[in-house]
């Protein structure tokens, strides 16, 4: 399989493979996240929520009321370690804005170096590679996660560069702390890079003329610089995580999760995009116009045999093999190269490939600009919350089978961020997450999915409906209710829930009648953090 050699000729030259167009490329790739003040990511506020915490001052009502926050040895640290000195230079929220600015950039750039480093120049057809960059993980918020990857890409061309160049002892001695770095940013990262490594590994073996099972092990062997983080991992996730591991071969949500490969506004767009790609795949896996690089071949089956080998719910942690779907495809594009020389043809295909990513790219860029004013209606009823403040949310939403979602599902967080509240809805798992919520008059009403509503007919077992979450939170535990998104249609009408402020067309905020007016006049209840 992938018989095109190693050392097979270097893709022809052309204005598509010039060092400034790179540059170009990685500069489109960034247009989406300039508009918006918040990068309009699904889990991002979230996130920003946290770092928050993280960053408050000890005399902060969120470190000596509400929330918890410990430093532990994980492999989830990415942009938890980048905001500390971002937040110093730019503040929180413009320094995390950059952080997720150069992350389509960086990927950009690695898929670029990889494909230029394993066919000699960069062919014509790589940019079709690029779309994958605002693949669904990244839309959804996997903020550490995509960091770790966009890392990982960039080690893997340089990890192919040194081996290409013979320099093995200086590559054995570079990967053991860039291994570890990409680790602390996401384990998962990491993993990647070790399955490419392997691949890329077994091939440099298979071309010398090893057997199968002497390039499997020398392979291996040869990917020992990568392995120290497994310690790390070992005491990581052999104590504390409590989180199952589940959903073994899920095979129509693995269905859904590789349609939703390029998952982002319009459906029928993003469905031809991925089709577009798989049928460019599978045109160089039959030799159709296109031939597959061996190296990139491999590691495109060794990701594909992960995806399909991986639970949904990895340790608590949930869409562990969807993450995978968009660098499996992008591996596989990369992969390929041009059987022809013919200028009008390879002219074509480059073309192709740009106005692909430029159409994908303008698109994005309109959503993101439309989702950000959306954020900004919602975000007005801030100004009618004190600081310090208790916040119950309540994010009206969809069902997840609706393929362009709101993004509104953490924007509650925001009150975190701005107004230094207590807001339901944060992640807190033992061992998993480095937050812990520690605000006992909440309990049951405070962390992620309580904020989630979704209409009855969602099959959505955990959100609950705006009917539930009135009549049962707990009153005294919170000062106002927040509906974020939620039409007038949806705005309750009881005696204990006054409004204050209601956006144009949906959203409102309710003070909770009879409800302290700060958080220091509550009664302190139990000292016992809520359990989790």
């Amino acid at each position: 399989m992938f018989r095109t050699p190693s050392h097979a000729p270097a893709a022809p030259e052309g204005w598509w493979n010039s060092r400034a167009y790179i540059i170009v490329l990685m500069l489109i790739a960034a247009m989406p996240l300039v508009y918006p003040h918040i990068p309009p990511l699904t889990d991002l506020m979230g996130h920003m929520g946290r770092y928050r915490v993280e960053l408050a001052d000890p005399s902060s009502p969120l470190l000596t009321r509400f929330y918890d926050f410990k430093w532990a040895v994980m492999g989830n640290l990415g942009v938890d370690l980048l905001i500390i000195p971002m937040s110093k230079i730019f503040g929180l929220e413009l320094g995390l804005k950059l952080i997720v600015l150069a992350i389509p950039p960086l990927t950009a750039l690695g898929m670029l170096l990889i494909a230029r480093e394993v066919h000699g120049r960069l062919p014509a057809t790589a940019v079709f590679a690029l779309p994958l960059v605002y693949g669904f993980p990244f839309q959804w918020g996997f903020l550490n996660f995509a960091l770790s990857m966009a890392l990982a890409l960039n080690a893997f061309s340089l990890w192919l560069r040194l081996a290409r160049q013979g320099r093995f002892q200086l590559r054995a001695w570079l990967f053991v702390p860039i291994g570890a770095v990409i680790w602390f940013a996401h384990s998962f990262g990491w993993g990647v890079l070790g399955l490419l490594a392997f691949a890329a590994e077994y091939v440099r073996y298979r071309d010398h003329g090893k057997n199968f099972f002497v390039s499997v092990w020398r392979g291996g062997l040869a990917c020992l610089p990568l392995a120290p983080p497994l310690a790390l991992m070992l005491a990581w996730r052999s104590g504390s995580v409590s989180g199952q591991t589940t959903d073994w071969f899920n095979w129509s949500a693995k269905l859904v999760y590789f349609m939703s490969t390029l998952r982002n506004h319009w459906m029928h767009l993003d469905v031809a995009s991925l089709c577009l790609l798989v049928g460019l795949a599978l045109c160089g896996l039959l030799g159709m116009g296109l031939r597959l690089n061996r190296t990139l071949g491999h590691g495109a089956l060794v990701l594909i045999a992960a995806f399909l080998l991986l639970p949904r719910i990895a340790l608590g942690s949930a869409y562990t093999d969807m993450r995978l779907a968009p660098f499996m495809v992008a591996i596989a594009v990369l992969a390929l190269l041009p059987r022809t020389d013919d200028r009008r043809w390879l002219n074509g295909l480059a073309i192709a490939a740009l106005a692909l990513f430029v159409v994908r790219i303008g698109v994005s860029t309109l959503r993101f600009a439309e989702v950000d004013r959306n954020y900004r209606v919602q975000l007005a009823a801030l100004d009618h919350v004190p600081r310090g403040s208790r916040v119950f949310v309540l994010v009206d939403l969809p069902c997840l089978s609706r393929w362009d979602p709101t993004r509104m599902d953490h924007l509650g967080a925001m009150a975190i961020v701005r107004r230094e509240a207590f807001v339901n809805g944060q992640w807190s798992m033992a061992g998993a997450q480095l937050l812990r919520i520690k605000y006992a008059p909440a309990k049951g009403f405070a962390e992620d999915p309580t904020q989630i509503l979704r209409p009855k007919w969602c099959r959505d077992p955990r959100a609950r409906t705006l009917e539930y979450s009135l009549a049962h939170f707990p009153r005294d535990a919170f000062d106002f209710v927040w509906l974020i998104d939620a039409r007038p249609a949806r705005w309750p009408n009881q005696p204990d829930l006054r409004q204050v402020w209601h956006g144009p067309h949906s959203g409102a905020l309710y003070r909770v009648v009879g409800s302290a007016t700060a958080a220091s006049e509550t009664p302190k209840g139990s000292d016992r953090p809520a359990t989790q």
